[in-house]
């Protein structure tokens, strides 16, 4: 299983390390989040660079794909070079989104009609951009996911885990990462707020 989690310059440090830290719980069973970026270097809305894994060309060849947010988020949208880079299939690959990450989803016309999550920052220029927000921190429908709020980025990892793995694989990737004393709260909210937009059919014990 190969995620990219698309990560840019003024990048949110939660959105991209939160989701790729809980995913990559899962390495031993052969998947990789990678740190996907348009450059070899990006810095992050608090001054933290860091190298990419992959080129952002590597969305197209991912199994999913998680689009984070940060400060440059909206200039990012107005650059149709920049878009035209991203190429991303909902028929074959699993697509979230995270707070302004939204925005560019919806830039890329892959949110239609559909609710959608972002931040209370953001919320302006989604609805801008034709999408119908809900106060929500997590909403997924078919292939496509979005999440609102910065440590809403674990909603989007349990989605995945629970979409191309297992409830148990996302239990015990979400109990590793929770605080000590509230480890099964954490496991159960998670569970409880992604578990009614995922198939109960499609989640293997």
């Amino acid at each position: 299983m190969r995620i990219a989690v698309l990560t840019f310059d003024g990048f949110n440090e939660l959105d991209s390390f939160v989701a790729a830290a809980i995913l990559n719980r899962m390495r031993a069973s052969g998947w990789k989040a990678s740190i996907t970026a348009p450059t070899e270097q990006v810095t992050s809305m608090n001054g933290v660079t860091i190298f990419r894994e992959e080129p952002l060309e590597f969305a197209a060849e991912a199994d999913a794909v998680i689009i984070g947010s940060g400060i440059r988020t909206r200039e990012i949208a107005g650059d149709p070079e920049l878009l035209s880079r991203i190429r991303l299939d909902p028929e074959r690959q699993l697509i979230g989104a995270q707070c302004s990450g939204t925005l560019l989803l919806a830039k890329l016309g892959l949110i239609g009609t559909m609710p959608a999550c972002t931040d209370l920052t953001t919320k302006p220029w989604v609805i801008e951009a034709g999408v119908n927000v809900i106060d929500a921190p997590f909403h997924a429908q078919d292939n496509i996911a979005t999440a609102g709020g910065c440590l809403a980025s674990q909603y989007l990892a349990t989605w995945i885990l629970l979409r191309a793995g297992s409830r148990a694989d996302a239990e015990a990737a979400m109990h590793y990462v929770a605080p000590v004393g509230e480890k099964e709260e954490y496991v159960t909210r998670a569970l409880g707020v992604v578990t009614p937009f995922v198939a109960q059919s499609s989640i293997a014990a």
